[in-house]
Order: C-alpha cells, then structure tokens, then sequence
C-alpha cells in the first residue's frame, strides 16, 4: 500500500510538472463539473424541467423495481431489426451490410450510446515492461502496453491507455486473444536470483541505515535477516486445484492468450469526469453536447483502439480477438463489438439494461435508472429523453426508442456472441432482467441466420420463445446462450465459451517444439 502511495504521489507530482510548463491560457479552461451539475447541464441542453426517477432494488421501497411480467412489456412489438426505415424488408446480406446496418449504427449513435467525434486523437502505443513468467504451470511472455492518446490540441487533458498482454510461451504461436475490460497487473512477475536478492538486500540494508544509524546495531542483533525475501516459488508437482481453474489460466491452458484493457484509464465511471478523460480530450474540457459520446462508448473505442496495437503484435492472431466484459463491462463489451468489426467474437456477461437486455421492457432495471445521475455518463445525452416527464419535446419513455438491444447484438453478426448470464438466486440478481436478455438474443437470431451463421436453434419469434432452464447449452450456434447457477459473473461459463469459440474460431493448438 504505501508503495502505491509513493507511486501516486510521483505521478501527482510529474503531472503538476508537466502541467506548470503548459502555458493553460492559451486553452479553454477545464470546466469542473460535479455529477449533479453535469447532469443538470445536460438536462437543460435537451429542455428537460424534470425526469421520471429510476426505481429501487428494495422490493419494499415505495418506488420499487417492477418483478410482475404481467406488467413488463408495454410496448410488446419490437422494432423489426429486418425492416428498414422507408419499410422495405432486408432479404439478402447486401442489403443488410449497405443499408439497415448503417441505420442502426446511425440510430445507436444519435439516441443512445453517442458518436465517436472525428477529431478524436490517434494513439501511439509503446510495450514498457516485457517479463517471461509462469502462470500456474504455463510459461507466458507479459508485456505491459501503454497507449498515449496526442493531445497536443488540448494538453492539460493527457489519457494514457493501460493495458497488460499475456501469451503462452508452450504453444506454436500467434495465438487467439480475449481482451478483457479490468484492472491490469502482471500475473507473476519474475523474481531475481538468489545472488540478485543477495546485492539487493545489501543496498538496502545500506540504504537504511544511511536513512537511520540506528538500522546498523539492528542488522548486527540479526545479521541472517534478510529484509526482502522471495515469493514461494511454483510448485509444479502440486495437484491441481479443486473446482475450475481461473479464467485466466483456462484461457492459457486452451492455448489462447488475453489482453486486461483498464477502463479507467481511458474514461472515468463518473459524469464528474466527462470533461476529463478522451472525452474531455476531445471536447477541450468542456461538457458534452447531446449526442456526444458516453463511457460505454468511450471504453469500446479504447479497446478497438488496444486491438490496433495487437494487430502489430506477432504474437497475437490479430483475426481471433475477442472482447469480454461483465456488468457495466459487459454492456461495454457489447457495445465494442457492435461496432468494431475487427473484433472476432465477444461474451457478454450479465450486461443487463444498455447491453443485452431490452430498453422497453418494465422489469428490474430500467431506462429511468439509467438516466439518473448515477449512470446517465455511460449512455448519449439524448438517451435521458427517454425518461422525460415534463419537456419542450413532451413525455417520452423507452418505447419511443426507434432501436433496442437485439438490434445491437445483431450488429455482431455473424461474428461469434456468446450472451452470458448468472441467477438471481447466486447474486446475479433479477435487476438485470436475465428473459430480456433471452428475448433480445431470440429476435436477432434471423440477422445471424441471413448472413449464413446459425442462431440459437430455435424460432426467431420472441413472442412466444420461452426461456430455457439454467444450464441449458445453447451452443451450436455463432450466436450463443447459457444461463449458469452462479452469480454475477462469467466465470462458470469459461469452460463452455473457450471450447466453442476454439471450434468456430477453427483454431488448433499446437505445442512449441
């Protein structure tokens, strides 16, 4: 912890270093918003006076969440995701690709997840720290990768993009890479030898006792101690452990490899942070405009913006990346592959409302949670319309979204998308409205099936589809549904994604010689 500190601190000071040599009046100055003055901001811009306010997770709450599925579709008829907006159906994959795909993305854009600006700046990428490690009984190459956003248009905003990269060294390569939204560190990093230990320790010892003179007639009461010792190292000849490996490790033992892209390093979770971050890069520190880009958008730009790196890597088989997320992260994931064709496969982890599960249904989370102040900064300005009580425009609710989420995972298509969810019972509460999900994954199916991939096996009608039973594997398909017995997370579903991604992905393993 205190090394933490002492690191922070440094970073602090060099940033205030680096800031005190920019002459700021030559720039707009950085506005500095709270999350409450940002929201009310937006709010103004779009002419709202007030919002419907989001509902509680209490059951007992007066505003609580609504569980009644009696109540939970009021506005039932999806937007038919092959009809285009003139009403002319799609009937063949060219008019999908040059016609209705251009108008979903265009959709998505404008009212719920925002644009990418055209000035946004490119990034350079630089691999810091190279370390040959073993993780479990897998040899690996790590390599820390930082990307520098320019930001010589606007420098009191810098946004250092960091992610860590980690390949098994035991398999022919380049390999296959999931590239996971989380907080990046070396898995195992590589220790010094005992006779490096040794030199280590003695400068130490002699730093110390420069600091402190006392230090010296405590080393000469304990002249064995060694203040620095060395972490156990592998036991290669243990069992292995009880239940399932790490995802991590299941990754590496399948031959893949993986990439931990950190989110907040490119946009913070907070409307606070709007003007700051590659959003506020890009705005010159000041607050977004109504279809200006939100976090989720944010965080899937950087990714796409990591996979720029790979595709440079000669370890990575740049044409096997998939992207992987849960939660919020998992809404981002989503996000990143709809509209990054470059990424080959994603699984979409307990996504919930703004990812998988449907805008307009009245079940759990709803639009009005995440227009409120809490998760507005994830989605467009515009999106907060859809809880609009009393405006210029009037009273809007999720039904008047011209787009909804199976139309977002149908922008996936054909590529492979593997719809992940938990239950309730294990954590991965009812809020997340796992059936809107499964309705959502149904009515995109027929995108998937026009442009010759297989869905979920069954009918397209999610009228009348019901959803299967926990543990059904509904995996034949390059697009995928299981509903594990475990909480809000992935994990269970590793060891059923990382066989079906490798067999549609026609990726073979094959052991360094």
């Amino acid at each position: 912890m205190q090394t933490k500190t002492l690191l922070l601190l440094l970073w602090v000071g060099v940033t205030q270093s680096l800031l005190a040599q920019v002459d700021a009046s030559k720039y707009p100055p950085l506005v500095t918003f709270t999350t409450q003055q940002d929201h009310d901001n937006m709010k103004q811009q779009l002419g709202i006076t007030k919002l419907r306010p989001g509902y509680s997770g209490n059951d007992t709450d007066p505003n609580h969440a609504n569980y009644d599925e009696a109540l939970a579709d009021p506005c039932p008829k999806l937007p038919d995701v092959l009809t285009t907006q003139n009403g002319k159906k799609v009937s063949t994959a060219e008019q999908w690709w040059n016609q209705r795909r251009p108008e979903l993305l265009e959709a998505f854009e404008k009212e719920v997840y925002g644009r990418i600006p055209k000035n946004v700046p490119k990034v350079s990428w630089e691999v810091k720290v190279t370390d040959r490690e073993f993780v479990g009984r897998t040899p690996v190459i790590a390599k820390q990768i930082i990307g520098t956003a320019d930001n010589s248009a606007y420098p009191l905003i810098s946004v250092n993009i960091n992610m860590i990269l980690v390949v098994p060294t035991n398999v022919k390569g380049p390999v296959p890479v999931l590239m996971m939204f989380g907080r990046p560190s070396f898995p195992a990093p590589a220790q010094p030898s005992p006779e490096d230990m040794e030199k280590i320790n003695a400068t130490f010892k002699e730093m110390m006792i420069n600091t402190n003179p006392e230090m010296k007639a405590i080393f000469e009461k304990y002249p064995a101690y060694q203040p620095i010792t060395r972490l156990p190292a592998p036991n290669f000849f243990a069992p292995p452990p009880a239940g399932d490996l790490p995802s991590t490790e299941q990754l590496l033992a399948a031959g893949w490899g993986y990439v931990t892209i950190d989110p907040a390093s490119i946009q913070a979770d907070n409307g606070a942070g709007l003007t700051r971050g590659i959003i506020g890069l890009v705005n010159k520190g000041q607050p977004r405009k109504p279809e200006d880009w939100g976090a989720l958008r944010a965080w899937a730009w950087g990714a796409a913006r990591g996979l720029d790196y790979l595709e440079t890597d000669p370890l990575v088989d740049a044409k096997k990346v998939g992207i992987e997320g849960v939660s919020r992260y998992g809404k981002a994931a989503l996000v990143a592959q709809a509209f990054e064709t470059r990424f080959a496969l994603g699984l979409i982890g307990s996504s919930g409302k703004g990812g998988a599960t449907l805008h307009r249904r009245f079940f759990g989370e709803a639009v009005e949670n995440l227009t409120g102040s809490g998760e507005y900064h994830w989605m467009a300005g515009n999106y907060l319309k859809y809880s609009a009580e009393e405006s210029s425009f009037g009273k809007k609710t999720g039904c008047d979204l011209t787009v909804d989420s199976h139309e977002l995972i149908a922008l996936c298509a054909p590529r492979l998308t593997f719809i992940s969810y938990g239950i309730p019972e294990k954590g991965d509460s009812r809020w997340l409205d796992q059936k809107g999900s499964y309705l959502a994954t149904i009515a995109a199916g027929a995108v998937f099936k026009l442009l010759g991939a297989n869905d979920l096996g069954v009918s397209n009608d999610y009228t009348t589809e019901k959803m299967p039973p926990m543990l059904t594997d509904m995996l034949n398909g390059e697009l995928a549904w299981r509903q594990h017995d475990g909480g809000h997370t992935d994990a269970p579903n590793f060891k059923y994604f990382i066989p079906w991604a490798t067999k549609f992905l026609k990726y073979e393993r094959k052991n360094a010689q």
